[in-house]
């Protein structure tokens, strides 16, 4: 049963149907909250919804699929729909996003952004359990190759 009901959908400032517009706007915002682009690595999505006034977001993909996070090599799974509410520096009340610790599979439900900036990033299970990764696991490899060479070309210029 989906989570996401006409209500809601009456009720959403932003409602993007096609994997291209939705990739571009899923990505621009996990920027606008301070999380890394590269968060939520989603194939062949089909809609995203945002209502502005809770923060409520919703994903829905053709499919399920399990993404390896190469830099900290650990397994997610994201299900057909993804939910959660989206505030600054954090993400709570997640749905459809789980991690594989060992044998077993267990589920996310927040994931925040320290702030100040520390470099970390948290993820939460239900249970209280935690654990942090370095941001830059998360972003978009060839982004950080961009920026990176812009940071040098300000260097270059400023001297």
């Amino acid at each position: 049963m989906s989570l996401v009901t006409e209500e809601i959908k009456a009720s959403a400032s932003e409602i993007y149907h096609g994997d291209e517009i939705c990739q571009e706007k899923s990505k621009f915002l996990l920027q606008e909250i301070g999380m890394p682009r590269g968060l939520l690595p989603l194939k062949d999505i089909e809609e995203v919804g945002y209502v502005k006034d809770t923060g409520f977001v919703w994903l829905k993909q053709k499919k399920s699929i399990t993404h390896k996070f190469d830099k900290i090599g650990k397994l997610v799974s994201y299900a057909t729909e993804v939910t959660a509410v989206a505030e600054q520096s954090k993400i709570k009340k997640l749905t459809g996003v789980k991690t594989k610790e060992l044998l077993i599979w267990i589920t996310l439900n927040e994931i925040y952004v320290d702030d100040p900036p520390t470099g970390k990033i948290t993820f939460k299970t239900p249970a209280g359990l935690f654990r942090s990764f370095p941001v830059s696991a998360f972003e978009i490899e060839g982004e950080v190759k961009e920026k990176k060479e812009e940071e040098k070309e300000v260097v270059v210029k400023e001297v």
